[in-house]
């Protein structure tokens, strides 16, 4: 269950706008160009007077304890309303996008898709990702939502929920070593002193959940950003630079030093900062509701503090992650439902607020970014104001390869993590197998 929103008289439902907004220069996706998409399929999805039918949809969220309860309620509500029958079809986060790519491609899968925006290009590639530019029309979604959904300058989905992924942080904990919620370190060098006194705390406890196992290890290019590697250059990819070989040697030390453990994900995360075995993880707001509702503590909710990532030098902006969620929609039966569907999951104010209750997501619609129940929440303005104001988008995505370009990098921190490289020769060697995929 997701904590209770709590009132913030301070922040207005204008201020709630511009930060859960993101806004177009923020998350900069125009910029992504697309390697060999095979465009829009023809027409687009929606109802235009038809009857609807059956259809399908695919959503990781499904195998989610915290998140599931939200999605199975817009799927009943759709049913009732509509007279249809949803296929639900899940897998976990980090098997969806091959398991989903597969069954697009071998036309297993067609009607709605629960996607990560940072899909959109490997999914085009198909060519038989819809383009929903008409459905988005008139909706009220933001303009950065909207520009998160599109790639190639094609509306490939509508968008969902759009935030970022930060450092989420237990403030009870953080108050034993006398760090203040709103005093968290700034600096790369006091964020490492203060993890060290953490660990001084003893009882086996982690400061630093960070991800360490392969599947989540993508996590080290936004350290990468920190210290000063750009990741992508012009069409260039720039890992293997001295900034990218130095954030990965300071993880390692991390390691070695026992401030982040070994074999985590983003849900083992959740899990040992739920127990209150961790004190600080990386997640997006979802979260919230994944870690109040496995915690033995009741209260804590009302401790979790989201706080900006330490910059390399003072002065230096903090750098995130943009995150976001959308419905596409994949050509064949029942796909004009599923974009009727699409619609009414991400735009209609009612269920989005629903949505939100549970799953604590920010919307893409200005009326909910701009209702009670938003703007009120404190976990999620500080979320916003901390880490979605300086969040940009993976310069990867650019390449319709990423998903392999982040595992070539992540298989190479992991080698360095247990020893069996060193932090240069696995960047160099990661570079190179970046920039061979990307071709």
């Amino acid at each position: 269950m997701s904590a209770s929103p709590l009132p913030n008289p301070a922040f207005t439902r204008r201020r709630a706008l511009q930060l859960f907004g993101l806004g177009a220069a923020t998350v900069a996706l125009a910029g992504c160009s697309p390697t060999g998409t095979s465009g829009a399929a023809s027409g687009a999805a929606g109802l235009n007077g038809a009857d609807p039918t059956d259809f399908a949809f695919a959503s990781w969220s499904l195998t989610e304890e915290a998140a599931k309860p939200a999605l199975e309620a817009i799927i009943a509500d759709y049913e009732k309303a509509n007279g249809v029958s949803v296929k639900p079809t899940a897998f976990p986060y980090n098997e969806y996008i091959n398991q989903l790519m597969l069954q697009v491609t071998g036309g297993q899968f067609t009607g709605a898709a629960h996607v990560d925006v940072a899909w959109l290009g490997s999914l085009a590639a198909t060519g038989k990702l819809q383009d929903l530019s008409s459905l988005a029309k008139g909706r009220g979604y933001t303009d950065a939502a909207l520009t998160a959904a599109t790639f190639d300058g094609v509306q490939y989905a509508l968008p969902w929920t759009i935030g970022a992924i930060g450092l989420v942080t237990n403030s009870e904990i953080l108050g034993k070593v006398g760090v203040a919620p709103d005093a968290f370190p700034t600096t790369i060098d006091d964020f490492e002193k203060t993890l060290k006194d953490l660990k001084g705390l003893g009882g086996g406890l982690i400061p630093y959940a960070a991800s360490t196992k392969a599947a989540q290890l993508k996590d080290i290019l936004i350290w990468m950003q920190t210290f000063g590697s750009p990741l992508v250059d012009g069409d260039t990819i720039t890992i293997g630079d001295d900034a990218s070989i130095e954030a990965v040697a300071w993880y390692k030390s991390l390691y070695d030093q026992g401030l982040i453990a070994a074999d985590v994900d983003r849900f083992d995360a959740r899990s040992l900062f739920a127990q209150g075995r961790a004190a600080i993880y990386d997640d997006a707001p979802v979260g919230r509701g994944a870690v109040t509702g496995e915690s033995p503590d009741p209260d804590l909710g009302s401790k979790l503090v989201p706080v900006s990532r330490p910059v390399l030098a003072a002065g230096d902006t903090p750098r995130a992650l943009v995150w976001g969620g959308a419905i596409a929609v994949v050509s064949g039966s029942g796909a004009a439902t599923a974009g009727d569907f699409a619609q009414f999951a991400t735009s209609d104010l009612d269920t989005i607020l629903a949505d939100y209750a549970v799953r604590g997501l920010p919307p893409a619609t200005e009326d909910a970014l701009s209702s009670d129940a938003i703007a009120s929440d404190v976990f999620g303005t500080q979320f916003s104001e901390r880490i979605t104001a300086t969040a940009t988008a993976n310069p990867l995505w650019a390449f319709t390869a990423y998903s392999q370009i982040e595992a070539e990098v992540a298989d190479r921190v992991q080698a360095v993590l247990v020893g069996s490289s060193s932090p240069k020769d696995a960047m160099k060697e990661a570079g190179a197998a970046a920039r061979k995929l990307a071709g």
